[in-house]
């Protein structure tokens, strides 16, 4: 039996780089998905590469900053596949790079909105239906930047990205005994356009790769086999981590 077999998932950001990986890892596993993300032609295209190799999926675009499209998702899977057992809610944006006070009100806004908003709203609705199916599990993607090292002119995705621990141990407190987990991941580099917009030259991509122990940049189905770790029942005993999938970038000091 595959490890996500009779399951549902919504995955955000799932058009590309890690949301991508882990739509086709997760149907690979069983799990049929509702996707989102904002570009509606490569969003559809991950779902019919999907469905081409036998997996089952339905593409929802969408802002993920806005209450209505993760209440559309929610109903999407409840219409389409009978309810909602996993979200891996992975949508987000660095934004402007860019020393803090150059930063205008708006842009650290709408990072913010992105990143950390967009996972209110979307346990918000998830939550409620995850308690009618007797539990479930949502992974939030944050980031080693501003949990254990600082990196210079990300301080809105620092922040961001942090508050979404701080709504994991929170939401993993209060929804345990109803049999919902909640988790962050944290990836380190990874080869995904949102990593390349950061280290945009051969010289960033090997100071970067340099970071961590094994001297490289992640693959993004490296970061999406910790996620369907975290989703899936072999992570049961699992709630409210922080859990690091970086590289030993947190520990290295060569």
């Amino acid at each position: 039996m595959t490890r996500l077999s009779g399951k549902v998932a919504i995955i955000t950001g799932a058009s590309s780089g890690i949301g991508r990986a882990a739509a086709l890892h997760f149907a690979r596993e069983g799990a049929s998905l509702v996707l989102s993300a904002r570009g509606r032609e490569r969003l559809e295209a991950v779902a019919q590469d999907i469905c081409a190799q036998g997996g089952t999926a339905i593409a929802l675009s969408g802002d993920v900053g806005e209450e209505a499209h993760h209440e559309a998702l929610v109903a999407a899977a409840q219409a389409e596949f009978g309810g909602l057992d996993i979200a891996f809610n992975n949508a987000g944006t660095t934004g402007p790079v860019g020393a803090l006070p150059a930063l205008p009100l708006e842009d650290w806004q709408a990072v913010v909105n992105v990143n950390l908003t967009s996972g209110f709203l979307a346990a918000k609705h998830q939550l409620p239906a995850m308690e009618v199916r007797g539990g479930g599990s949502i992974v939030f993607t944050s980031t080693f930047v501003g949990y254990t090292a600082g990196f210079p002119g990300l301080a809105a995705y620092a922040a961001s990205k942090s508050g979404l621990v701080g709504l994991t141990q929170v939401l993993a407190s209060e929804y345990g005994q109803k049999g919902i987990r909640v988790n962050a991941l944290l990836p380190g580099a990874t080869d995904t356009p949102m990593g390349r917009h950061v280290a945009n030259t051969p010289e960033a991509l090997e100071f970067v790769a340099g970071l961590n122990v094994f001297k490289r940049i992640a693959a993004p189905e490296e970061i999406a086999e910790a996620a369907l770790f975290l989703c899936s029942d072999a992570a049961s005993f699992m709630t409210g981590t922080a859990t690091l999938v970086d590289g030993g970038v947190s520990i290295n000091r060569v």
